[in-house]
């Protein structure tokens, strides 16, 4: 598996394949058309690989950068950017992913890259556009940028996964204790 899933929300991930935005050299998850056709088939919205070029990538590199405006506005309480809002609308007047079942009783999910990208815009303003947008968080770690949904009691949350980012700051402390306590 070449993509990470933290968030178990679609455009959140998708927004997560830039990791580390603010560090001075990002990395880039989609560097490769192959590397977006792995993600939607590894994310479960599409079982086969769509066929992805150049130009397919630099739409879906277009809409994430979108999305990303879109949350990180949400997030600090500012207007909506409208180039950004004209991208994710737009992306989300696309059709959908087809879902099918077949002779043998099984879902199959079969589409475009522009359909996988509808879906994405389409949850992007679903989920924004409701209730659910004032969980949005950006994970404490300095060196993260991955956004989640914050449903925890409380809502006290302060990593996108304890496995990664929970689990590195809670080490990277107790050695900072070890240390202290050792001088």
């Amino acid at each position: 598996m070449n993509h990470a899933f933290p968030c178990g929300t679609l455009f959140l991930d998708f927004v997560g394949t830039l990791r580390a935005r603010r560090n001075e050299a990002p990395r880039e998850m989609l560097a490769r058309p192959e590397s977006l056709g792995d993600w939607f088939v590894e994310s479960g919205m599409l079982d086969e690989t769509p066929g992805v070029d150049e130009a397919d990538l630099a739409t879906a590199l277009d809409l994430r950068e979108a999305i990303y405006a879109v949350v990180a506005s949400r997030l600090a309480g500012e207007p909506l950017p409208a180039a950004a809002l004209a991208e994710v609308n737009r992306q989300a007047a696309g059709l959908p992913v087809r879902v099918q079942l077949g002779a043998d009783g099984r879902r199959r999910r079969t589409g475009s890259v522009a359909q996988g990208l509808a879906v994405l815009a389409r949850e992007t303003v679903e989920i924004l556009g409701g209730v659910e947008g004032a969980l949005l968080r950006e994970c404490s770690r300095p060196e993260c940028t991955q956004v989640y949904f914050d449903r925890s009691r409380g809502p006290r949350r302060e990593w996108c996964s304890m496995k990664t980012c929970g689990n590195r700051v809670k080490a990277a402390a107790y050695r900072a204790r070890q240390r202290s306590t050792e001088s």
